[in-house]
């Protein structure tokens, strides 16, 4: 073999075995990992009305958590070329993915003097971390204020609370009342693993009865002989609900079962008489469910964590969902048939001012509290068998200014954890290596953002 064929053998050979990194000949790559970032502010990189209302993807290093931007193209804002109005989509809350990492969605909370109402809009992930164009995958009622979004772990509900509109709209189902913000609800939409549909299930939306501010979902299994009006495939969903000129120092959470059998999927069932719930505190800005079960055994337990804002500071309320009798203050098997919520026996820690955002780690072992008007980050440390919280050492670390959410990219198994926190007053993202041993975390460089990021996910 001549030396010019035995380097072009090598040559191909060298592209081939470099073809998960680069694809020989073009710099196009899929990063391991990638990190979605919601914009509200002005930017001069925005779209052509000098608005943010975009979605920025990140490749994630996963040796040192350092950001590199892909691409700030993806619009949260689809009318925009057809409306003569700068915002005419109003704010992105919210973004989410779904289970497969294909597709993402996007909550925008609309805007009413321009006829445009709330909507969910879906996202194509494409093979280099990007997003691809806004699909319009569902609709909210003109005019409601919507709060948040969450999905089932599961992939196949997507949830959205809002406070509604004044006055009433006549399809609201309950009587028009000035005084209040009215007809509040929950709005489930069915949706499939790695499609960019939605659907409203039937009956959505649910209205409540008092203002929500906050949720989170976990699945749940009906022990035998529960009295709980949902199948064996069930989620339990929590919404906390804030004081309103109608229920005054209301400060509650309600539980709700989501049915997920064949012919009622989706239906939101609200698990009275114990339901809702009152927390100590003033003011609840977020909420998280954790399962510490390891798989296939039965020694931790669901627990729900509530952060608010009292006067002072914030603080953190704890329950457990009672499914064995002996566990914590779980009792009688009346508690455990009802899915009973019980306060954690050992006193809530503190916790920042405003804490508007929690996370844990893929272990369910360390709770994450992100605190806006104190500008930290706070680690707890969860007690498995009874839900009781040990802060971590140190107790937190400081944020950009005004942070707003949280994204956590596991580890894999050669590669560190990072969690990432989005300031959206300092426009940038703050980064953390988390130690998988003790939960601590440890400060990296910050990232710079467009400005106003908000929502963030990882994957």
């Amino acid at each position: 073999m001549s030396k010019k064929i035995a380097f072009a053998v090598a040559l191909v050979g060298l592209c081939a075995l470099s073809f998960v990194l680069i694809s020989c000949g073009s710099s196009s790559y899929r990063p391991t990992t990638t990190l979605y970032v919601l914009t509200e502010g002005v930017t001069s990189q925005g779209n052509a009305s000098g608005f943010g209302n975009n979605v920025s993807s990140f490749a994630i290093d996963l040796d040192n958590g350092g950001l590199s931007l892909i691409n700030y193209n993806a619009s949260t804002c689809p009318t925009a070329a057809s409306v003569a109005n700068p915002e005419p989509c109003g704010l992105p809350l919210s973004i989410l993915l779904d289970p497969t990492g294909a597709t993402a969605f996007v909550l925008d909370q609309g805007l009413p003097s321009a006829g445009v109402a709330p909507a969910i809009y879906s996202y194509t992930v494409n093979s280099d971390g990007s997003l691809g164009s806004p699909n319009l995958a569902a609709t909210l009622t003109l005019g409601d204020l919507p709060v948040a979004m969450t999905r089932d772990p599961a992939g196949q509900f997507l949830f959205v609370i809002d406070e509604g509109t004044n006055p009433t709209p006549q399809n609201c189902g309950q009587a028009p009342n000035p005084v209040t913000i009215q007809c509040a609800s929950i709005n489930v939409f069915s949706a499939k693993p790695g499609s960019t549909t939605l659907s409203p299930v039937t009956g959505s939306p649910f209205p409540v009865n008092r203002t929500p501010s906050a949720l989170s979902v976990i699945p749940f299994t009906p022990p035998v002989g529960s009295t709980l009006p949902c199948t064996a495939t069930a989620d339990l969903l929590f919404v906390t609900y804030n004081s309103d000129p109608v229920h005054q120092n209301d400060n509650t959470f309600s539980a709700y079962c989501v049915d997920s059998s064949a012919g009622s999927s989706g239906n939101v069932i609200d698990l009275t008489p114990n339901s809702p719930y009152a927390i100590a505190s003033t003011l609840p800005t977020a909420v998280i469910a954790v399962n510490t079960n390891p798989a296939g055994e039965n020694t931790g337990g669901v627990f729900l964590y509530v952060g608010s804002q009292p006067p002072d500071s914030g603080a953190l309320s704890m329950f457990q969902v009672c499914t064995q009798v002996g566990q914590g203050n779980c009792t009688s098997p009346t508690q455990v048939n009802n899915a009973t919520l019980v306060p954690v026996g050992a006193q809530p820690p503190t916790t920042g001012a405003d804490p508007v955002a929690m996370m844990v780690d893929p272990t369910n072992n360390y709770l994450y509290v992100l605190c806006e008007l104190s500008n930290q980050v706070f680690g707890y440390r969860i007690t498995t068998s009874s839900g009781a919280l040990t802060r971590l050492n140190p107790v937190y670390e400081p944020t950009g200014s005004d942070p707003t959410s949280l994204a956590m990219q596991p580890s894999t198994e050669s590669s560190n954890e990072y969690l990432f926190v989005s300031n959206s007053n300092s426009d940038s993202i703050s980064g953390f290596n988390v130690s998988t041993t003790t939960g601590g975390l440890t400060p990296l460089s910050p990232t710079l953002s467009n400005p106003g990021p908000t929502g963030m996910a990882a994957q």
